[in-house]
């Protein structure tokens, strides 16, 4: 029986692509602003019909330098979100992993919630329009949620475990704790885990919109996402891809890599209470805070900073709030939380991505990125909420929170490291 030594695993690159900024960096650094990146849409027409007319677009979007335009045919806008993302955390991380070290050691977790949604319909109109003769043999490997991971592993020559993860909004934050355990456990050497989505579709759009999900502020899109406030109306649906290059200590350390963290937690859990909705009481976010601490050998009252699920909705702010607070006891009004989502919209599938970033570079920077558009908030929101400006501040120690339609909780905790 092979010993599991729980080996320790490090945060060696990053790479982004949002509705902020085209790189990690071009995003954090908005982050940091507090800029929105939410904006009227532009891919499709809107008439009268359309309720919500707005959402956090990539506009612009060029990924020739990881797919020449044949290439990018064959390709879901999805999988080249996470394409883009990978290039960025490689070249970041100074790693040549493509040339470098043993393939089989080296692998890929890329998540996401919805896949190419885009392919999908496209392809379905193809079929209505034309017949089965007009479908493209590229919709199969285009519309695949595990597209993402598939391609990254192409990309870099990744033989080792490569794989992908789909529980809506948790789908990124799953992966990257998950190819932390690969790590721990030696199965890999280094893992190039994250999320993507490209989900703001018509018939994604539409949907959430008839759930009643979304925020109609049609005339005032910046300031739509407002997680904590008392006048938000719904989260607003964006889309990106994050990808982070998770590195086993000593790996690392023999070639002299930069290390911006350490992941020392991952908790995971299930509400079992309803298909799209939280548990009022946040047990299952309370839950996967407590596994994730007690996975990295930490006290609560050690987190400094809080990136949190925050998705503008009533339901999910009072369900993460509730947990938070019972977790933390008094120490929560030592602690700051802030949702970037205000300023991103929702990405599904590769906001933990995105905001592992955020959660990370709190402890590199001493900068944590504000809760904008929060005015108002809601009663009992009585926390650090970062309202509106950055803040500086050394935080040791941050947790970032995902959950996600069907009742998918996750938790990761990032560490300074100190040697």
């Amino acid at each position: 029986m092979r010993t599991i030594t729980h080996r320790r695993v490090v945060v060696t690159g990053m790479g982004g692509i949002s509705n902020l900024g085209r790189t990690g960096v071009a995003t954090w650094a908005a982050m940091k602003e507090g800029r929105s990146g939410i904006s009227p849409l532009k891919s499709f027409p809107q008439n009268e019909d359309w309720t919500v007319r707005f959402a956090g677009e990539i506009h612009d979007f060029d990924p020739s330098h990881v797919a020449d335009g044949r290439e990018q045919k064959r390709i879901d806008r999805v999988a080249l979100f996470a394409m883009v993302a990978a290039h960025e955390a490689v070249l970041d991380s100074g790693y040549d992993i493509r040339n470098e070290g043993d393939p089989y050691r080296h692998g890929t977790i890329i998540g996401s919630g919805i896949g190419g949604v885009l392919t999908m319909e496209d392809g379905h109109g193809k079929l209505l329009a034309a017949g089965p003769r007009r479908v493209s043999p590229f919709v199969v490997p285009r519309l695949m949620v595990n597209a993402g991971a598939g391609n990254v592993s192409i990309q870099f020559n990744l033989r080792g475990i490569s794989t992908a993860v789909a529980s809506a909004c948790a789908s990124s934050g799953h992966a990257v704790g998950i190819a932390m355990q690969a790590i721990q456990r030696g199965d890999a050497d280094v893992m190039l885990a994250g999320g993507s989505e490209a989900a703001i579709t018509t018939l994604t759009l539409s949907a959430f919109s008839s759930m009643k999900a979304l925020s109609t502020r049609n005339n005032d899109p910046t300031h739509a996402s407002r997680p904590f406030d008392k006048d938000r109306d719904g989260f607003v649906l964006a889309e990106g891809g994050a990808v982070l290059v998770l590195e086993e200590l000593e790996h690392a350390k023999a070639r002299g890599a930069r290390i911006y963290a350490e992941l020392v937690g991952y908790g995971a859990t299930g509400d079992a209470f309803h298909i799209a909705a939280p548990d009022e009481n946040g047990s299952g976010a309370f839950k996967a805070m407590e596994f994730a601490l007690r996975d990295a050998e930490l006290n609560a009252d050690s987190v400094g900073y809080i990136n949190a699920h925050g998705t503008s909705t009533a339901q999910g702010d009072k369900a993460e709030v509730t947990a938070v607070k019972r977790l933390f006891g008094s120490h929560v009004y030592k602690l700051a939380m802030s949702s970037t989502k205000s300023m991103t919209g929702h990405a599904l599938g590769a906001a933990g991505g995105l905001e592992s970033i955020a959660a990370i570079m709190a402890i590199y920077e001493g900068v944590l990125a504000p809760t904008i558009n929060l005015d108002n908030p809601d009663e009992g929101f009585d926390l650090d909420f970062v309202a509106h400006t950055a803040q500086e501040r050394k935080v040791d120690v941050t947790l970032n929170n995902t959950f996600g339609f069907g009742g998918h909780n996750v938790s990761l905790v990032f560490k300074r490291f100190l040697g």
